[in-house]
């Protein structure tokens, strides 16, 4: 199955902070940790997005199309990237997020959401 992995965003990965040394270091980490992934065959796709003050949003009423400038709220409903895997099952999902570092220097979420297959 393939399975849509999302970092979570956090106030400061929407303000654009990445304080040292936790940027070198968890980049290293998590560096580590994708190789693992691709190592097991899991990892099909990986990257970060820029805060959401960078994109934008599409509103749809029937016909009509509104455009919503960023930045949007709160945080922690937004995506500050993800990971794209194929696993056999969420119970396997769930076990490499066990694994994987802490992608933010404070508390952070991992969502994990199946495709439809």
């Amino acid at each position: 199955m393939r399975v849509m992995v999302f970092v979570k965003a956090t106030h400061d990965s929407e303000e654009g902070h990445s304080p040292e040394p936790w940027t070198s270091e968890m980049m290293a980490a998590m560096g580590r940790f994708n190789d693992e992934l691709r190592a097991a065959g899991v990892l099909i796709m990986a990257d970060g997005l820029t805060p959401s003050a960078q994109g934008k949003r599409v509103a749809f009423d029937g016909l009509a199309r509104t455009i919503i400038d960023g930045p949007f709220a709160p945080a922690r409903d937004l995506v500050a990237g993800f990971w794209l895997w194929k696993v056999k099952d969420m119970d396997e999902a769930v076990a490499w997020v066990k694994r994987c570092p802490n992608p933010m220097p404070g508390p952070s979420e991992i969502e994990i959401r199946p495709f439809y297959e």
